[in-house]
């Protein structure tokens, strides 16, 4: 088993803001955690200590398989080491 098989990527889906009232960014998150709810608790407190003064979250799944494109693909890579991968975009007006 690779250690994709073994534990998947989790990715969580929002939107994120720097400071209150501020405009949103798009966000997903990946990681690999034992479970929803820890997942959750590890994305918020990664997203305080980049410096988000909000979080709002709105799915949660696990990923099948990797990305075709970055930055994607390079999170998903981190998650499988360890890491918390957060990508921010701009959102659709």
């Amino acid at each position: 088993m690779t250690a994709s098989e073994e534990r998947p990527v989790t990715i969580i889906t929002g939107r994120v803001w720097r400071e209150k009232g501020a405009e949103s960014e798009g966000v997903h998150v990946m990681l690999v955690a034992p479970d929803d709810d820890t997942a959750v608790r590890m994305t918020l407190e990664a997203l305080a200590q980049e410096g988000y003064a909000e979080a709002e979250l709105d799915q949660i799944g696990d990923m099948q398989g990797e990305p075709d494109e970055e930055p994607h693909l390079s999170a998903w890579q981190g998650a499988l080491e360890g890491e918390i991968a957060i990508v921010t975009f701009d959102e659709p007006i």
